[in-house]
């Protein structure tokens, strides 16, 4: 079978290589699964760069989402071969995978290989943060890198809840795609003075910050917090820290949660669970929540996919199926 694998961190077009590798052998609780379809995540590439929360165990393969389709399983019952699945792990960028069969979601009926291979990640994500921060109806929420596929996400599921929400951009195109998803403020923070557009459209502060970026709009987003307000950060596209303003935080009575998507699912419980991927998965599969493709690429031309990923001004995810 084929893979992508790395032999040491870097940037990806300069560590990333394809190879022939052995077929996986499964284990008696695994299922092996023919990867279909995945989508290329900023984990995924910060990953590779050795910048993520996950160290790599040289040497590894890419990617941690992906969908597939069951080829050998013990557990006809509940997963019988050509059960489609949903997955998240570490090394998706190969032809085949073996995973414990208690590990996967069979994918929804009615749901494409395109939004199931990116219906993990962000989706939940963004379900989840809300989830995180017990907004409602009236609050006002500030989101950076709104036009990311996480913010469009985020946008979309806070406006159903009439949830109030602005964003940020860097490009003035961004912002008439980002209002018709339901967002009611976009600021270019590449033209536009974050602070003061805020305070015209949230005197009082917002309550809550998702923040994605870091560094110095990251410092900006946290000073349009209102008094109690809390900042929960999850990203950092930046890959600069944020430079804190102690007087704000002591003044303000601000606090500042990291979130991460792997720690939050562990603590839901199994109905909790279930109750995320009914809400999560009914919005896609409805396309209540819809989700955007930009590209699709095989699996050989994943050089091209990092490539397309990495253009400035791309507006939906690049798939490598």
């Amino acid at each position: 079978m084929k893979q992508v694998i790395f032999n040491q961190t870097g940037l990806p077009k300069d560590v990333l290589f394809i190879e022939e590798a052995a077929m996986p052998i499964r284990k008696p609780h695994e299922v092996l699964v023919k990867v279909l379809a995945r989508n290329i995540n900023p984990s995924d590439i910060m990953f590779v760069q050795g910048l993520y929360g996950i160290t790599p165990q040289l040497p590894s393969s890419a990617g941690f989402e992906a969908v597939g389709i069951v080829e050998e399983s013990d557990d006809a019952g509940f997963l019988p071969i050509g059960t489609r699945v949903i997955f998240t792990t570490v090394g998706t960028w190969k032809e085949y995978i073996c995973l414990p069969a208690k590990g996967v979601i069979p994918v929804p009926e009615g749901m494409s290989d395109e939004i199931a291979c990116q219906a993990f990640v962000n989706p939940f994500t963004a379900y989840g943060m809300l989830e995180t921060s017990g907004l409602q109806a009236g609050d006002h929420l500030l989101i950076t890198a709104g036009a990311s596929a996480w913010g469009k996400l985020v946008i979309q599921m806070a406006a159903k809840k009439g949830i109030l929400v602005a964003c940020t951009v860097r490009r003035n195109e961004q912002k008439a795609v980002l209002i018709a998803l339901g967002a009611n403020c976009v600021v270019n923070v590449e033209e536009e003075n974050l602070g003061k557009v805020l305070k015209a459209w949230a005197p009082e502060g917002v309550k809550a910050v998702f923040d994605a970026v870091g560094g110095d709009q990251g410092a900006k987003a946290l000073s349009c917090l209102a008094v109690g307000g809390t900042m929960y950060v999850f990203g950092l596209l930046s890959l600069t820290p944020i430079p804190l303003h102690s007087g704000l935080l002591i003044f303000k009575k601000l606090k500042i949660e990291g979130w991460w998507l792997s720690s939050w699912w562990e603590q839901l419980g199994a109905e909790g669970i279930q109750r995320a991927m009914k809400s999560v998965f009914g919005y896609l599969v409805s396309q209540e929540v819809k989700v955007d493709i930009q590209a699709k690429y095989p699996l050989d031309q994943f050089k091209e996919a990092i490539e397309a990923y990495e253009k400035e001004g791309r507006t939906g995810k690049i798939l490598i199926c």
